[in-house]
């Protein structure tokens, strides 16, 4: 059985943000340089209780007030990629790690690689926050929002 699914749109420092989400889970964030292909999605009704959630508690996190999220969400994704961003989740607000510590604690220091593609298909960015890990010297390197909203991102949460 196929849940309705919604769509909400979220202007941010960053450009806008579609937001897509059924009644019980968060599902996706897409930036506006990756527009989503959700079929099905119907924009959200007023006072859907989680896409009103989300829209809030993205609000605070860009004005500074929430470091945390507490939303459900339901990533689509391997065994893999969905291990990868339950430690993306992990990183503390304000602090970065690279691909390779994350691989490293998934089992393999070498799959940094492997780190980066997950990140690279994350569904649901800045809550699962991919812009947190960083190449092994410390540089920025591929971000789906790109390096500039990267950077914003770093920056918000260090300041």
């Amino acid at each position: 059985m196929r849940h309705n699914m919604y769509s909400t749109s979220l202007k941010t420092p960053v450009g806008p943000l579609q937001l897509f989400a059924d009644d019980h889970f968060l599902y996706r964030i897409t930036f506006p340089t990756c527009p989503a292909d959700v079929p099905g999605t119907s924009p959200a009704p007023q006072g859907h209780s989680l896409l009103s959630a989300a829209t809030l508690q993205l609000t605070e996190y860009f004005v500074g007030r929430r470091q945390t999220f507490d939303l459900p969400l339901s990533p689509k994704g391997t065994g893999f990629q969905l291990a990868a961003w339950e430690q993306m989740k992990q990183i503390p607000y304000g602090e970065t790690r690279t691909y390779g510590k994350l691989a490293a604690l998934l089992g393999n220091p070498n799959k940094a690689r492997a780190v980066g593609g997950a990140a690279n298909k994350n569904p649901l960015p800045i809550v699962i926050p991919c812009h947190r890990v960083m190449g092994a010297s410390g540089k920025l390197t591929g971000f789906a929002g790109g390096l500039v909203t990267k950077q914003f991102l770093l920056t918000l949460e260090t300041t």
